[in-house]
C-alpha cells in the first residue's frame, strides 16, 4: 500500500479491520483509557500522586513542555505502579502497561531549558524523583478532552492538561546522596555514576537530568525525556566498558534467551575482544512496518575501541546491562545482542523493557558451547525468522564463519 499514509488508513479502518496488521489498534486503547479519566474528573481542578513520573518533550527545543504526570484521585502507594517499569517487568502485560500510563493526565507547562529553576521553585524536578509518591494539587486552564490522533504509531501516554497552578503537598524523599548532588557543583557524568554506584535506580537518574537537577550549577539545563535516557545509558555503559577492556576473555560461548511484551532476545557472549553488535527484526505488517510483508532488519555495531556505526536508543539501552554483566563476572567478550520484535507488540512503551528483558536473561544460568558457530545454529531457532536471515545481516557472524583468530589454535 505504498504511498498510503496512516490517517488514510486509519480512516477507512475505523479500528476494526485490523488494515495496519496489528493485533489490537493503539489509538482506540489510548482513547479507551482517556474517557475512563475524562468521566471521572468533573472539573479543572484534580489531585492525586505522581508515581513518580516526569516527561519532557523535545518539540519547540529549547521552549519545551514539562508534563508531571498523575492519575487523578489516586495517592500514596497506589500511585506508584502507574509508572514503573521495575515493578512491571515480567507480571504486566502490553494491555496493562498501556492502560496504567494512559490513565494519567499529563499537567503540561512551558518552560525554557535554559531555566531548570522554575521547575525547582515549584518543586516539580524534585517530586519527579521522591522515593515514594507525592501528592499534588493541579488546576488546569481548561478540562483535558480526548482526542483521536491519525498515526497509528503514538506512544501510550498520559492524557494532556494545560496547567493555570500546580502545588505540591507532600514533602519528596530523595534520600541524602540525591539530595546532596543537587546542590553540589558537580559534573553531571560523575553524579550519575555515583548515584548508580549507590543504589538508585536508573529511572530516578533519568528524571533527575531530565529536570534540570544535575551537573554545574551555572549549566545545568532541562533535558528533553528521550535525550536524558540515552543520554543516563551512554554514560553508565562507557564507564563499565573501561573496566572490561582490561579482563581476560570468557571461556566459552554463553548464550542467554528470553521474551518479553512480543519482544524476543538472545544475547550471545563469546571468547573475543570487545565488540558489540545489536540486529533487530519487525515483522511485515508490524508496528513500523505497516505497509510491506517483509522482515526488516536494522544493525548497530560497535568497534573494540567503543566506535558505533549508528546511535540507536534501542540499542544503548540493551548495551547497559550487558556491559554490567561482563563487568560484574570479570570477564572480556564479543556480544550479540538479537532482539525479533513479534507482531503482537502492537503499541509502542518506550526503551525500558529493552534495559530490564536484557538485565533479567541476564540473570539466568545461560547455556555454554564449544564455538560461536555451535551456539547460532542451536539458538538461533529459538526466533521464527529463520537463522540464515540473521547471518546474512550480521557483520560479525560472516566474519566469525570464516575467520580464525589465534584462540583457536592454543585450545588444540
Amino acid at each position: 500500500m505504498p504511498g498510503k499514509s496512516f490517517a488514510d488508513l486509519c480512516i477507512k479502518c475505523k479500528g476494526s479491520r485490523r488494515l495496519c496488521g496489528l493485533g489490537k489498534c493503539p489509538i482506540l486503547e489510548r482513547v479507551r483509557s482517556h474517557m475512563y479519566i475524562y468521566k471521572n474528573i468533573q472539573s479543572e481542578r484534580f489531585d492525586g500522586a505522581t508515581p513518580p513520573s516526569l516527561l519532557v518533550g523535545e518539540y519547540g527545543y529549547p521552549k519545551v513542555r514539562v508534563m508531571l504526570n498523575i492519575p487523578p484521585n489516586i495517592h500514596g502507594y497506589k500511585a506508584k505502579i502507574y509508572d514503573s517499569p521495575l515493578d512491571w517487568w515480567g507480571k504486566y502485560n502490553l494491555d496493562m502497561i498501556i492502560k496504567l500510563r494512559s490513565s494519567m493526565i499529563a499537567s503540561s507547562t512551558k518552560v525554557n531549558v535554559n531555566d531548570p529553576w522554575k521547575l525547582y521553585e515549584k518543586e516539580i524536578n524534585l517530586a519527579s524523583v521522591s522515593k515514594e509518591p507525592v501528592d499534588s494539587e493541579v488546576i488546569l486552564k481548561d478540562r483535558p478532552i480526548p482526542k483521536i490522533q491519525f498515526n497509528g504509531l503514538t506512544k501510550p501516554i498520559a492524557l494532556r492538561g494545560d496547567v493555570d497552578k500546580i502545588r505540591i503537598t507532600s514533602n519528596p524523599r530523595l534520600g541524602s546522596l540525591l539530595e546532596k548532588r543537587i546542590f553540589d557543583d558537580a559534573k553531571a557524568l560523575d553524579s550519575v555514576i555515583e548515584l548508580y554506584e549507590a543504589g538508585y535506580d536508573i529511572y530516578t537518574i533519568i528524571h533527575a537530568l531530565s529536570g534540570g537537577l544535575l551537573g554545574r550549577i551555572r549549566n545545568r539545563r532541562i533535558v528533553p525525556t528521550r535525550w536524558a535516557i540515552t543520554a543516563v545509558d551512554s554514560m553508565l555503559g562507557n564507564y563499565y566498558r573501561r573496566f572490561i577492556n582490561e579482563y581476560d576473555y570468557i571461556d566459552s560461548t554463553y548464550v542467554f534467551k528470553g521474551e518479553y511484551l512480543g519482544n524476543r532476545f538472545i544475547v550471545i557472549l563469546f571468547p573475543n575482544v570487545l565488540e558489540l553488535e545489536w540486529i533487530e527484526a519487525w515483522h511485515g505488517r508490524g508496528l513500523w512496518s505497516p505497509y510491506t510483508t517483509r522482515v526488516s532488519f536494522f544493525r548497530v555495531n560497535e568497534d573494540p575501541l567503543g566506535r558505533w556505526n549508528y546511535m540507536d536508543g534501542g540499542y544503548i539501552a540493551a548495551r547497559l546491562p550487558v556491559l554490567e554483566y561482563l563487568h560484574r563476572i570479570r570477564r572480556q567478550a564479543g556480544v550479540l545482542i538479537y532482539r525479533e520484535i513479534l507482531p503482537s507488540y502492537y503499541a509502542p512503551v518506550g526503551n525500558w523493557h529493552i534495559r530490564e528483558t536484557v538485565r533479567n536473561i541476564l540473570k539466568t544460568t545461560p547455556n555454554r558451547y564449544d564455538s560461536i558457530k555451535e551456539a547460532v545454529v542451536t539458538e538461533l531457532n529459538y526466533f521464527s525468522i529463520p537463522t540464515k536471515y540473521w547471518i546474512e545481516n550480521s557483520l560479525i557472524l560472516r566474519r566469525e564463519s570464516r575467520q580464525r583468530r589465534l584462540i583457536d589454535y592454543m585450545r588444540r
